[in-house]
């Protein structure tokens, strides 16, 4: 893997969404991806943080939603 890039469920988590958000988002332009199928990684400096508790991990608030590219139309 290349680095700075993640697997689906590594950014799925980074970014507090569904594995499915992660390849929508993908597909939509919002975040770089490489490679295919479960080869696939997605750029960790593409992705919103979500925000975490400091001491359980607990999911507080996930990322906002990277911006579409000009030109782009959400599925």
């Amino acid at each position: 893997m290349p680095p700075g890039y993640v697997s689906a469920a590594d950014a799925a988590y980074y970014a507090g969404v569904p594995v499915g958000t992660i390849w929508r988002w993908a597909s939509e332009g919002r975040i770089g991806k490489t490679g295919r199928g479960k080869n696939a990684a997605y750029c960790v400096w593409d992705l919103p943080k979500a925000r975490r508790d400091e001491y359980t991990r607990e999911l507080l608030e996930p990322g906002a939603a990277p911006p579409l590219p000009a030109g782009a139309r959400a599925a």
